[in-house]
């Protein structure tokens, strides 16, 4: 059982987020962020056995900014 399954999150340039987990074919993608969380929810629960759930899924957010000069 791993005990934390962590996600990269990123805003989409067609807006919204989308997350991907780091060591683990899990990709999801959603409109807004609570809306994310129970996606990823979702999707680890369909990816891992009852038995296999991690005891915490981690959200790393990153965000893009861009700096006229």
């Amino acid at each position: 059982m791993a005990s934390e399954i962590i996600f990269l999150v990123a805003e989409s340039p067609e807006g919204g987020y989308a997350a991907r987990a780091l060591g683990h074919p899990i990709f999801t993608e959603a409109d807004d962020f609570e809306q994310l969380k129970r996606m990823v929810l979702d999707a680890v629960r369909c990816h891992f056995d009852a038995s296999e759930l991690p005891s915490v899924i981690r959200l790393h957010v990153t965000r893009d900014e861009v700096i006229a000069v």
